[in-house]
């Protein structure tokens, strides 16, 4: 039985996923209960009052959207989310049902629709603001997710771009130029040739680069995230290249500031719905990162071939591991240190994603599985 069969079954016989049967629901309201039940009070929606333009006018009230991160069982949604993904499932009887992925910059949920799911899974492209009216519940078997009810293209005016993707806590103007400073660092002639080629001002690259984001969930995963980690990484190196004897600090800097540059051709550019390209599908970011680097030193004239062998080592093995995806293994210091550095970074960056999900007042995250567990966040039990 292939998973989107076994999951159909699931569904089927799931009463919360089920359509509504308007008779059963009448015999159901007919019905006495057998016992009085205390009502759940749902969370409120919070209003805000718009002051009239002129004396006499009514005031209006409209409803502010819930961030997903703040949203409770049993609470009302309403608002403008982007769509993360999308898909038309069918369900037993053959009637199509969609499922999506939306969020904010807090977050993501999953959202399910059951009423003209084809003519709606037309308008929802991934990427696209929508305007989502439903019901949000949590399952212990199935888990969260909103149940919609109405479900539009946002309109202009409805929302502000930032407040849907996620944005980068440190401003680009303080990353370039901390990049900038790093690379003043590099003195051997060849490498600082090669890295201009990428990261001068004015190269093509440069534009790119600045504004990628670094992955598609689990690590800045936004825009100019690409920026903010290989930067990190990379400063690590150099200063942990200090403590290590027979470390070449400025082969493992020039290593560390390539070592993902095939996500410049991996990820799109879109910031609400960032996804993996076809050519990241079909070869995957380390292959691609070693031929664009590789093609770049082969325009060098001259190039020291030792040079080369030890920049793209560090580019093929900074997974670590084969069932990782490196074709490599680490073999020279130099990138035995980026691959470490590199691992550091994407597991640190997880905690800022998982501390930038959690409700307020919350201390622990759900389980994650960039960590293969929880994350603890002592400055808020506090």
């Amino acid at each position: 039985m292939s998973e989107q069969t076994q999951m159909e079954s699931l569904l089927g016989n799931d009463p919360a996923f089920a359509p509504v049967e308007p008779e059963r629901a009448a015999e159901r309201l007919a019905e006495p209960p057998a016992a009085p039940a205390p009502e759940r009070e749902a969370p409120p929606i919070v209003e805000l009052e718009m002051e009239p333009a002129a004396s006499g006018d009514e005031v209006v009230t409209v409803e502010m959207r819930v961030a997903i991160r703040d949203l409770e069982d049993g609470q009302r949604v309403r608002g403008v989310y982007a769509v993360r993904g999308r898909e038309l499932r069918r369900k037993k009887n053959g009637e199509p049902w969609l499922k999506m992925t939306v969020g904010d910059a807090t977050g993501a949920t999953e959202a399910v629709c059951w009423d003209d799911a084809e003519i709606r899974y037309a308008l929802c492209g991934t990427g696209t603001p929508v305007h989502v009216s439903g019901i949000f519940e949590i399952s212990e078997r199935w888990g969260s997710k909103i149940k919609i009810s109405e479900l539009r293209a946002a309109e202009e005016g409805e929302f502000e771009l930032n407040d849907l993707a996620v944005p980068s806590e440190v401003s680009v103007e303080r990353l370039e130029a901390d990049l900038r400073d790093l690379l003043e660092t590099v003195h051997n002639v060849e490498l600082r040739e090669l890295l201009d080629l990428f990261f001068a001002p004015d190269s093509e690259e440069w534009a790119r680069f600045r504004d990628a984001p670094a992955a598609k969930t689990y690590h800045q995963a936004y825009r100019h995230g690409l920026l903010e980690h290989t930067l990190s990484v990379a400063q690590a190196v150099s200063a942990a290249a200090n403590f290590f004897p027979g470390v070449d600090r400025e082969i493992a800097v020039t290593g560390a500031l390539f070592h993902d540059i095939g996500k410049l051709l991996a990820y799109n550019d879109d910031p609400l719905a960032i996804d993996l390209t076809d050519a990241g599908r079909l070869q995957g970011e380390i292959p691609l990162g070693y031929y664009k680097v590789r093609r770049a030193i082969e325009d060098i004239p001259g190039f020291d071939p030792h040079l080369a062998q030890c920049v793209l080592h560090i580019i093929l093995s900074h997974h670590g591991s084969l069932e990782h995806g490196s074709p490599v293994v680490p073999a020279t210091r130099e990138a035995v240190l980026v691959h470490m550095m590199d691992n550091l970074g994407g597991r640190l960056g997880s905690f800022d994603r998982l501390e930038r999900q959690l409700p307020e007042g919350e201390s622990w995250s759900g389980f994650d599985r960039a960590l293969s567990g929880s994350a603890w966040f002592s400055q808020r039990a506090a």
